[in-house]
């Protein structure tokens, strides 16, 4: 068993069943999409590069098992392995200090999902806004989508994992993993550490051109999403053209005046100055003075990572070796823990 202090560390361990390292153990994933935007960089890989230096053991996947669930082409899913892999180096993840790693290639996931899977059942699975949300946009979804949970939960066990950087939108697929855990652990013994949430205090990006939604890749508008690659010029024009409203005084207050409270987070996390601040380089400046600060704001944080991310992608052959390595390492340790599961379901 493993009890935690107040704020969420391992404490102390029973050294009687293999456990992750004695300050936990923290894994993530992120499916293979391109190259992530200025959302996902600020919500989540700001604080994976932050995690590295907090925790002894890091795992970062790039989860192409998981991206199959809609339709990939696969020459454009390969390149886009690589283009996450380049990403994450650029933005941070050194692969000294955290185990950087395709998920396919470590066959005991899939292996683990089945062994969960057979725990799970199926009123559970329906209940979790994943199915809900893209079945219902579809008329009908997969199996792959419906025990897509699974994979998530067979994910962070499969390393014995005790914390999850995750978003609010993500913890109930998180109580799958700890449901589970305990379902496992009281079926077979005591196995799993139940994975704890990390959650973000970053504050989320909203879509450049409707304030009341996420950034996101697969917004139609061109200009509602900031990529990491963008050019200067680029990122200008977007911030430019973003949904403010007719007030010209630039204010904090995301209930009334969303777009231009988006632009204030976004200044606030790229500068690295809080929001109050960001109010006050904003004093006498109308909305669309400001859009500028704000541009050149996001200009100076993004231009190393654009810049990195190129030199990156032309050269394959070191990606593939950081990917190669990385799985290795990730292969390591999910063969021992799946040993254990597999003398605990009886298989040998």
């Amino acid at each position: 068993m493993i009890s935690y202090d107040n704020l969420g560390r391992v404490q102390s361990v029973n050294t009687s069943s293999p456990v992750s390292p004695p300050n936990g153990r923290v894994f993530s994933g992120i499916q293979p999409t391109g190259v992530p935007h200025l959302g996902n960089y600020l919500g989540a890989l700001e604080n994976w590069v932050a995690l590295q230096d907090q925790y002894p053991s890091v795992l970062y996947s790039i989860v192409d098992l998981h991206s199959i669930t809609q339709p990939q082409e696969p020459a454009r899913l390969r390149n886009n392995i690589l283009d996450m892999a380049a990403s994450l180096l650029a933005c941070g993840i050194d692969p000294e200090r955290a185990i950087l790693f395709q998920q396919s290639k470590v066959s005991a996931h899939a292996e683990l999902s089945w062994i969960l899977g057979c725990l799970t059942s199926m009123p559970r699975l329906r209940h979790l806004p994943q199915w809900k949300m893209k079945s219902k946009q579809k008329n009908e979804g997969s199996v792959g989508l419906f025990t897509y949970p699974v994979l998530q939960a067979a994910d962070i066990l499969l390393y014995k994992s005790t914390h999850i950087p995750v978003g609010e939108d993500q913890v109930q697929h998180l109580e799958l993993a700890q449901d589970l855990a305990r379902i496992f652990n009281n079926r077979y013994g005591d196995v799993f550490p139940e994975p704890r949430a990390l959650l973000s205090s970053t504050r989320k990006v909203k879509s450049l051109r409707d304030p009341s939604a996420k950034m996101s890749k697969s917004d139609p508008h061109a200009g509602a999403t900031i990529s990491i690659t963008d050019s200067p010029d680029d990122i200008a024009f977007k911030i430019r053209r973003a949904v403010t409203d007719f007030t010209s005084e630039v204010t904090f207050d995301p209930e009334t005046r969303p777009g231009v409270s988006n632009l204030v987070t976004i200044h606030s996390a790229t500068a690295r100055i809080s929001l109050e601040e960001a109010v006050s380089q904003a004093r006498g400046l109308d909305t669309g003075a400001y859009k500028q600060l704000v541009a050149e704001a996001v200009i100076q944080r993004l231009t190393p990572i654009r810049e990195e991310i190129q030199r990156l992608k032309s050269d394959a052959a070191h990606l593939e070796s950081v990917l190669s390595r990385g799985n290795s390492r990730a292969q390591e340790l999910a063969a021992s823990v799946l040993s254990e599961v597999q003398r605990c379901v009886g298989f040998s």
